[in-house]
């Protein structure tokens, strides 16, 4: 019986010598589901079993949002990581696997409080488990944003082999998640519904895919344009969107020119120099504008807004996100709540728990006690 590994090959061969055309996608995107499906039991069976990912290392989450700080064996994450909570948390050394554990510290800016997780390098076949691998991914697919490190005489390089296992263990960066409800019926087929225009699958590869994950008869509701891919990633239900941004360090030791071409070369990046202190705070900015944290003012009824220390929350967030931050009970005496700012109406409006809230709102609740 051949391996899962031979297996694999097979599947990957055939689908790179198939031409791609009308006629040949509903095939494509079976042999994409079907290696999607082998590829996971393969990782299940080597690590163990369990679609979670494999045991991680024992990190709390802390703060108002938590970035992980990913990349290559000696790319200078530690350093980083001691320039941006401003104290000597994560060793240094001149060699590789310096860290072997990963090292939670806090960056305070803004009024926020952000957990800094300097995770171990990670090699190629990281998400197979090799070099500490699937335990560095667990870890990173908790966080709230993403800092792929890359040394900038490596950098292209190293981002593809970042990004590889990134996908490889079902972290999707920079990407959201595609707009598809399946709901399993007893009978009556496959029925897909489309609220816009497919234009990278028809409804054939879709029953295709389907089929091959044994779904015989659903509903299926889709709202944004998805592909063959993103339609395996729906069946198999396992990967997480999480946003990321490139930081090149090492480039102080590039010519300003050559520091101009290679960060012309890379969206969505900054250049530093974590030993020399280099555009740190500028990159302690991105943190804030890229985990969308704003600022919400409690005002407890009756009394003036507390304006000195904010309740710092992520872009989005309703009422209920609020209640939950502050205590459980909040949100089960809830009645109602005030808002002042540009998330109301006038001030002083009267809301439900589901409000959504903007940047610098006021906010009162008011509960059973």
């Amino acid at each position: 019986m051949s391996s899962y590994q031979d297996l694999i090959q097979q599947i990957e061969d055939e689908i790179r010598t198939t031409k791609k055309n009308k006629a040949t996608n509903s095939h494509i995107g079976k042999l994409k589901a079907k290696l999607a499906r082998l590829k996971r039991e393969q990782q299940d069976k080597l690590l163990g079993g369990g679609g979670g990912g494999g045991d991680g290392y024992d990190v709390k989450k802390s703060g108002d949002s938590s970035v992980a700080l990913i990349g290559l064996p000696s790319v200078g994450k530690s350093t980083l990581l001691n320039q941006l909570s401003e104290q000597e948390i994560s060793e240094v050394g001149a060699y590789q696997f310096t860290t072997l554990e990963a090292v939670p510290g806090t960056m305070k800016h803004m009024g926020a409080n952000i957990q800094v997780i300097d995770l171990p390098g990670i090699i190629s076949g990281a998400a197979s488990g090799r070099g500490m691998g699937k335990k560095v991914l667990s870890v990173a697919r908790g966080a709230d944003l993403l800092l792929i490190i890359v040394d900038v005489f490596h950098a292209r390089d190293h981002l593809e082999l970042v990004e590889r296992e990134l996908f490889h263990v079902g972290i999707r960066i920079n990407q959201k998640a595609p707009d598809v409800v399946i709901r399993k019926t007893m009978k009556g087929g496959i029925a897909i519904a489309s609220l816009k225009k497919l234009t990278k699958i028809d409804e054939r590869t879709i029953k295709t895919i389907m089929g091959e994950y044994r779904l015989l008869n659903a509903n299926v509701t889709i709202r944004s344009d998805i592909d063959d891919e993103q339609m395996i990633d729906i069946l198999e239900g396992n990967r997480v969107y999480i946003p990321a941004y490139v930081v090149i360090n090492k480039i102080d030791l590039l010519a300003p020119e050559k520091q101009e071409e290679i960060l012309n070369s890379f969206e969505n990046s900054l250049g530093i120099s974590a030993e020399a202190n280099l555009n740190i705070d500028r990159l302690k900015d991105k943190f804030v504008e890229q985990l969308e944290l704003i600022k919400i003012y409690l005002k407890p009824h009756g009394e003036e807004a507390d304006l000195d220390e904010p309740l710092i929350m992520r872009k989005g967030v309703d009422i209920g996100d609020v209640c939950d931050k502050l205590h459980r009970s909040f949100r089960k005496g809830f009645r109602f709540a005030r808002v002042w700012g540009k998330s109301a109406k006038h001030p002083a409006q009267k809301v439900p728990i589901t409000h959504k809230l903007e940047d610098n709102d006021i906010l009162t609740i008011v509960k059973d006690f």
